[in-house]
């Protein structure tokens, strides 16, 4: 089973570099200097960077934004998008409390704080009782707002074994203060059952709220919450499993973590998002879907996923466009909707250094029979005028997300199995690289590929989107499920 040991030494020395030591004995010499070096700057969108380590010094927190993100999960409020987010942070001592941030525009992103000052002292005792020791920091918060109350669940963790335990937080402001209400759900070394961490919760249309948690040690699981206190229905309850991930022999075939679990009521469906594998590497997301809010939850192929088997689709792997390093551990997501446009947020680490962690945030597009895909470009609030047939044609980034079974964790899956972009032409004559077996048509917003003489469709959602790679403020994307479930992207040079 996971060795969370590693998984501790990953969120904390992983993400440090060689200059770490350096930030953290020059960090009294730093914050005895004019206090404006540490004030957010102005933002712009060509002033985001892949890397930033010259804001690892924490006491450069207030220009963090985007960057230290890991698990998010957003709510709105107001005006305000609102991200909660793991302790975690490069090249700096992570701090304990939950990281805060806010958007207006899902693009830029003002750091708040820490919305706690401590480790919850239920979850310590918890722990403690158990003899293990918490890890200092928590982990993978859920952000969910209930009539007037906001609620924040968060994780805390043991060093070592599956001693652990999901609480809830309490608070009338998206910014706290949190009093905390409870623990939900506990884990313990012997017997049955999962981790305890990685909390997500769905209310469903009759205003029943369901809670998926867990990880690879017995897959993910599921119990019902009292809506009036966001605590076990049943005290006690430790719920039922839905999700378990494929074997080879005696080791996993790699992590299954990070569930977020949703309620579309255009489709009428119950979405589960996983992360699988390691999660500065190979990390990807799988997308399940049940008509109940706990399962069972069937994958692509209809099958349950509640086997010792890898399910698909995989909507969202590392991946490589050209002129760039690429990005990697995309996953653990958050998903949420604003006016009926789905998005998913989720960490990124770029090829060139995955120490970095940093915000990403896409929009989802449905396929017609219901199932969720992601834009190859992150989100930058671009124009969506209609395109039209003709500029369609041209030369085109391919990328069709693949990934390889590593069985184990960190120190197996040290590759992160990047899908990289090919050259793909749409010719103006209607055939794909002028071989006239292979042709596309065009209904907006719909582009269909087909294949050797149209044996096999793929259809791809067109949208306009930044071209982050080459900093050009727009360009042509697409999305699309092929007939098994594989992603395709393609990218307008």
């Amino acid at each position: 089973m996971m060795n969370f040991f590693k998984k501790i030494v990953t969120y904390t020395l992983l993400t440090a570099t060689v200059f770490a030591s350096a930030c953290q004995d020059d960090e009294e010499a730093l914050t005895e200097i004019d206090p404006e070096i540490f004030a957010p700057k102005p933002f712009t969108l060509d002033g985001l960077t892949d890397t930033y380590a010259h804001l690892a010094n924490s006491a450069f927190f207030m220009q963090w934004g985007p960057y230290n993100l890991h698990d998010p999960s957003i709510v709105k409020h107001g005006e305000w998008f609102y991200a909660y987010s793991t302790d975690v942070a490069y090249g700096a001592t992570p701090r304990v409390g939950i990281m805060v941030r806010r958007s207006r525009d899902l693009v830029d992103w003002q750091y708040v704080g820490w919305a706690v000052n401590a480790l919850p002292s239920l979850a310590v005792q918890h722990i403690t009782s158990n003899g293990a020791t918490p890890v200092q920091g928590l982990w993978a918060p859920y952000i969910m707002k209930v009539g007037s109350e906001f609620r924040l669940y968060y994780s805390l963790a043991a060093t070592q074994g599956r001693v652990s335990a999901i609480g809830l937080l309490t608070s009338s402001s998206p910014e706290g203060p949190w009093t905390e209400k409870g623990l939900v759900v506990t884990s313990v070394n012997e017997g049955p059952g999962t981790n305890a961490i990685d909390p997500s919760v769905v209310v469903t249309p009759g205003g029943e709220h369901w809670m998926v948690y867990g990880s690879s040690w017995d897959g993910l699981f599921e119990l019902q919450l009292n809506p009036a206190t966001g605590l076990p229905l049943a005290s006690g309850d430790k719920g039922v499993r839905i999700a378990r991930r494929g074997r080879s022999g005696n080791l996993p075939n790699g992590n299954l973590e990070g569930p977020e679990i949703i309620y579309n009521p255009q489709t009428q469906m119950y979405y589960l998002f996983v992360a699988y594998d390691w999660l500065s590497t190979k990390y990807n997301v799988r997308v399940f879907r049940s008509t109940s809010p706990n399962g069972p939850f069937l994958d692509w192929n209809g099958v349950n996923v509640d086997n010792e088997a890898d399910n698909g689709p995989m909507i969202l792997s590392p991946y490589k466009f050209m002129n760039h390093g690429g990005w990697q551990g995309v996953s653990h997501p958050a998903v949420f909707q604003d006016n009926g446009q789905y998005y998913m947020a989720h960490q990124g680490r770029p090829g060139v250094n995955p120490g970095f962690m940093v915000m990403h945030v896409r929009k989802i597009f449905w396929t017609p029979d219901g199932w969720p895909m992601v834009s190859p470009e992150r989100y930058a609030n671009v124009e969506q005028t209609p395109v039209t047939t003709a500029e369609l044609a041209g030369d085109y980034e391919q990328i069709v997300l693949t990934q390889t079974v590593v069985p184990g964790f960190g120190n197996e899956q040290t590759n992160p199995n990047l899908s990289e972009a090919f050259n793909t032409m749409l010719s103006a004559n209607g055939t794909i690289n002028n071989d006239p077996n292979n042709t596309w048509t065009y209904t907006a917003p719909w582009l269909e590929l087909r294949w050797a003489g149209g044996m096999f469709i793929d259809r791809l959602h067109v949208s306009r989107e930044r071209d982050w790679e080459n900093k050009k403020p727009s360009t042509i994307v697409m999305t699309g499920l092929n007939g098994g479930g594989l992603a395709i992207w393609l990218k307008k040079k």
